[in-house]
């Protein structure tokens, strides 16, 4: 036997009769909208190097057959470990996206993560996030 336990809000209806409410409460707090493509790339880059740290595989390239991209784009995702960790972190703490395209996605990161030196990363990616409305 399965047990569905769900609380639920009643209203009052048209000629008095109370009715399930459309809109719960649990509803009311989930944002509307989808999480952007490179905070899910961030948050996956940070997952496979615990997986290669731990040994679970043993490279990029296994990596990449695991994950059914080629080797070039697992180095792109990986590549995202580079950065400086304040702009990972703002990068897994984008908010979400109403509608429309991501207004920052990875090739745009590309130039900031192949910089060695953190202060410049910052300094490339303020400029990067201001430029965008």
């Amino acid at each position: 036997m399965i047990e569905i336990k769900q609380k639920i809000q009643f209203s009052n209806g048209p000629s008095g009769r109370r009715r399930i409410s459309k809109r719960t409460r649990a509803t009311a707090e989930l944002p509307n909208g989808r999480v952007p493509r490179i905070s899910k790339l961030m948050a996956l880059a940070i997952r496979f190097d615990g997986l290669i740290r731990a040994g679970t595989v043993t490279d990029q390239s296994e990596l990449a057959r695991l994950a059914k991209v080629t080797q070039p784009r697992m180095t792109q995702i990986m590549n995202l470990l580079h950065l400086a960790p304040d702009i990972q972190e703002q990068l897994l703490l984008l908010p979400v996206v109403a509608s429309g395209r991501d207004p920052i996605h990875e090739k745009m990161l590309r130039p900031v993560v192949a910089e060695p030196c953190w202060q410049r990363q910052r300094e490339l990616w303020e400029k990067l996030i201001s430029d965008k409305p």
